[in-house]
């Protein structure tokens, strides 16, 4: 017997009358209530998750845990509340919307020079640890479920095997490790997904029935590979060129928010890999930041991208917490071999990992040429790296994307997206949880803050002389008056870089210049304030003046006037 519609009568905006039943009616002047509440539903539980991120985040900076480990086990809690918040994730918004804006604004902040100069590990982790961990996930799934088709097993492997950045980089910069330890991990992270999403297409054509031989896998790694690369360089290049040309901020900062998308769409169109072409744009305009947009349109990006970094982060991870109580209702192998095979595929997972890195490491430095451009490190840097594998939502997302059971071999489809749910957490709180304490117990040496703020100070002076004798230049008609205060703010800036280097148990003269005139700062604040009360300025005025205190005060943040 078919399910029974509710019959409904309403009344639109236009006055007129519609019955009938949900199914039956299509309406052409209106929108019935029933359709209003879904999209009411729906805008709800953008809000709420917005709001549940906002809030987990804050409780997470106050007890000192990861965010994307409380925001997972918060989204865990809430998937059991019947009525809040159930969003189910759709893999094709992690990987077509969310991935690519992730990426993008994460290769913006990388630096170039240091990412060439670890390629070779970067390498060594996001292909070879990838493809490493895929076969030996698969190899051991494949053990544990005989019937299943090899193929899924190493389709799983892929979809377990890309560690996520977010996680790893957030406790490598709140602990202070090395800063070439978490380039290596931002490096690996840009890539490896990839990776694995190549690996994961080559292994469902072959569950599927579609001849996969030597050729073919070279084929499709290869169109990925160059095709992304080439439309990676082809949009730095043209959006270089728009950039440099838009004097805007607003038009330049929104070109920013479709350039990932303006890459990623073409590349897979092409069947190329719009991850790769995703990072390679991001480097080369990221690169070139600084002589395409505007001091104006810099501080404007910087402060949008920060505010979708934050909120794209956090809602992923509160995601695939929420996905939990769904996962749950289909598998439908016993409880104990579901957590028998959870256990195994995580050991693996883990072991992989390690078994991988120390060998890559140091054989690595036998070649000559190697161990005379970088010789080997402490044992600490690698054990840390060995121990920074969180999952994230890319796993979940490609695990959601994988083909119905008749089509592929019938397969535990809905064992295989809850072991990689599994995965994602077990990693996420073994790993990311003790990674702070693993570093500490292994005395990982951070970087040298000193030798650091020397540099600083070394390159400030330069600086400060260059724009001096270019002051000189072109000074000529200048009051003399203006010309010697803009020679006091090179000097000052100068001071500044080299008070870092003194010590830290008193004011520095910055420091108590940047306390006063805070203080004056929020004394003409009040004035503004009152004279738009009074009616002595219009809004438009105090809204003005406020924005340059505002610019003022923010260079006082870090002592730069």
């Amino acid at each position: 017997m078919g399910t029974i519609l509710p019959y409904l009568t309403a009344r639109c905006t236009c006055g007129c009358s519609v019955s009938g039943t949900v199914a039956a009616v299509t309406y052409s002047c209106c929108v019935l209530p029933v359709d209003r509440l879904s999209r009411v539903h729906g805008l709800e539980n953008i809000v709420g998750l917005i709001a549940v991120v906002v809030a987990t985040s804050v409780v997470a900076r106050r007890i000192g845990v990861l965010s994307p480990i409380l925001l997972v086990l918060v989204g865990i809690a809430i998937s059991f509340i019947p009525g809040v918040l159930e969003v189910e994730l759709d893999p094709e918004v992690v990987l077509l919307g969310i991935l690519p804006p992730i990426l993008y604004v994460a290769a913006l902040e990388t630096s170039v020079p240091a990412f060439r100069f670890n390629l070779r590990p970067i390498l060594l982790l996001a292909v070879g640890l990838v493809l490493f961990t895929a076969v030996a996930v698969g190899l051991t799934l494949h053990m544990l479920l005989p019937r299943v088709p090899l193929a899924m097993c190493f389709a799983l492997g892929a979809v377990v095997a890309p560690p996520d950045a977010v996680a790893a980089t957030a406790v490598a910069r709140r602990i202070g490790l090395p800063r070439r330890i978490v380039t290596v991990l931002e490096g690996e992270s840009l890539i490896n997904d990839a990776t694995a999403l190549v690996t994961l297409r080559v292994a469902v054509a072959a569950a599927i029935g579609e001849a996969v031989d030597a050729w073919s896998i070279t084929r499709t790694a290869s169109i990925a590979v160059i095709g992304g690369v080439a439309i990676g360089v082809a949009g730095g290049i043209v959006l270089g060129f728009l950039h440099k040309r838009v004097e805007n901020p607003l038009i330049d900062n929104a070109l920013s928010l479709l350039t990932p998308w303006l890459v990623f769409l073409p590349a897979e169109r092409i069947h190329a890999s719009g991850v790769v072409a995703v990072v390679v744009c991001g480097l080369a305009l990221g690169h070139r930041m600084p002589t395409l947009m505007s001091a104006a349109s810099r501080l404007q990006m910087d402060a949008f991208w920060r505010m979708v970094k934050f909120l794209l982060e956090g809602a992923v991870f509160l995601l695939v917490g929420l996905q939990l109580r769904a996962l749950i209702q289909e598998v439908e192998r016993s409880f104990w071999f579901t957590v028998g095979c959870l256990a195994a595929v995580v050991g693996v997972v883990v072991v992989a990992r390690i078994v991988w890195l120390f060998p890559t490491v140091y054989l690595a430095r036998l070649i000559p040429r190697v161990r005379r451009r970088d010789p080997a490190p402490a044992m600490a840097a690698p054990a840390v790296i060995s121990w920074a594998g969180m999952r994230g939502a890319v796993t979940l997302a490609a695990a959601l994307s994988l083909p119905a059971p008749a089509a592929a071999g019938h397969y535990p489809r809905g064992l295989f997206v809850i072991l990689a749910f599994g995965v994602i957490v077990a990693t996420l709180v073994l790993q990311g949880a003790t990674l702070p304490t693993v570093a500490r117990w292994l005395n990982v040496p951070g970087d040298d803050e000193k030798e650091d703020a020397l540099a600083e100070a070394s390159v400030q002076h330069e600086a400060s002389r260059a724009g001096k004798a270019r002051l000189e230049e072109v000074a000529e008609d200048a009051p003399e008056g203006v010309v010697e205060r803009l020679r006091q703010v090179a000097l000052s800036r100068s001071n500044l870089a080299w008070e870092r280097l003194g010590r830290s148990d008193r004011e520095t003269p910055s420091a108590a210049y940047a306390r006063l005139r805070r203080e004056m700062l929020n004394a003409e604040r009040e004035v503004f304030r009152q004279a738009r009360d009074t009616g002595k300025i219009p809004e438009e005025t105090l809204r003005q003046a406020q924005r340059d205190m505002d610019l003022e005060e923010s260079l006082l943040e870090r002592g730069d006037l």
